[in-house]
């Protein structure tokens, strides 16, 4: 538990991630829906990830890094989340179901760095 579980790569134009990284890597990339954004499910033998659609426009050059999101596996996701906000964390996307699968959100870091936290839940949306 609370290891890198999950990876993330967000995508101004989705369609195209998912065409690259299928050519590229050979992945079998598969659009999720019932998510409040643009998902598609990656299926590797390694980390299991994710293309998803940038909710904000790309940094420009010199702006900071343009780079995946990890997403910790945690026990309990409402007690992770109030432990992130207790020292100094903000919301960047609240918390919401990936039906069948678990309970995910976003974080900033007190440096405003993006991270993820889940919670494994099978009933997740149900």
């Amino acid at each position: 538990m609370n290891t890198i579980a999950y990876f993330e790569i967000q995508s101004s134009q989705p369609e195209r991630e998912v065409h690259f990284y299928s050519k590229v890597f050979g992945w079998t990339i598969v659009k999720e829906d019932g998510l409040p954004i643009e998902y598609y499910r990656i299926i590797t033998t390694g980390i299991p990830g994710a293309i998803l659609a940038r909710p904000s426009s790309v940094p420009g050059p010199n702006q900071g890094t343009n780079a995946f999101t990890c997403s910790v596996e945690v026990a309990d996701f409402d007690a992770c989340a109030r432990i992130i906000l207790e020292n100094g964390g903000q919301i960047a996307l609240p918390k919401f179901a990936v039906p069948g699968r678990c309970w995910q959100g976003y974080f900033l870091d007190t440096d405003h760095n993006v991270f993820g936290i889940f919670e494994v839940d099978e009933n997740a949306g149900a």
